[in-house]
């Protein structure tokens, strides 16, 4: 596990402190959603950890049981930052919204010892979520390898394991999105709906696949700023 800290440039006491996973289909890890995300959180008081997780060839849940112990190790204070463990949270993109999105739901890691380990709050963008409701099948053989069973395809289909310990989630996606369809977001906020009521989903007409923090498409870069409207909700910041 290589998990790379970024300490936030404000604040004095226990921070919160975010685990981001970055997108990749989950056969490679894209730089453009790790660094320019964690950057971001250190401006708002937030101290980050960006997190090489296994990919193909490795499996589910390999990459699930990685990014729960990277949570476990973040609320230990092992890395030597002033974290407060009640307010640690994750941000992923695309399959490492997928992997956030697991981490914060009771699909299982094959570790009862980590499997505790759940996210105080979520942030997804243009996130991976279902192998029943359109399905990117690449995205689903490279964790799952080529024709998964169907009870592999359940028990990675994160929106199946949302339960009311699920934590409050923020997401935004793109109807225009050429990877991902809309239905994964659909699928996973009919279930947050009734578990976490706290959580915000946010549609954008115009953004394709892979903005990240960019601020080519204007209309749905505004999601960064609704994303921090939320978190001062959610008492991750300060108003």
């Amino acid at each position: 596990m290589t998990l790379t800290p970024f300490p936030a440039e404000t604040g004095t006491g226990p921070r919160p402190a975010v685990l981001v996973l970055p997108g990749g289909s989950y056969s490679g890890i894209s730089p453009s959603e790790g660094e320019p995300y964690a950057r971001w959180l250190n401006g708002l008081g937030i101290h980050a950890f960006v997190l090489e997780y296994p990919v193909a060839p490795a499996r589910h849940p390999s990459a699930l049981r990685e990014a729960r112990r990277a949570l476990a190790s973040i609320r230990s204070g092992e890395h030597g930052l002033d974290i407060d463990p009640t307010r640690v949270g994750a941000l992923g993109s695309s399959a490492g919204g997928h992997l956030a999105a697991s981490a914060g739901s009771a699909m299982s890691s094959g570790d009862p010892a980590l499997d505790g380990e759940r996210p105080a709050f979520t942030i997804l963008c243009y996130p991976v979520i279902s192998f029943l409701a359109g399905a990117n099948p690449g995205v689903r053989d490279n964790l799952l390898g080529e024709g998964p069973s169907p009870a592999l395809v359940v028990e990675s289909s994160v929106e199946l394991h949302v339960d009311a310990r699920t934590p409050p989630t923020f997401a935004w996606f793109s109807t225009d999105d050429p990877v991902v369809d809309v239905a994964n977001s659909w699928a996973l906020f009919e279930r947050l709906a009734r578990f976490a009521p706290a959580s915000e989903l946010h549609v954008f007409p115009v953004g394709g696949h892979g903005l990240g923090m960019s601020t080519v498409t204007p209309h749905a870069a505004q999601w960064s700023a609704l994303a921090i409207r939320w978190l001062a909700l959610q008492g991750v910041i300060a108003p």
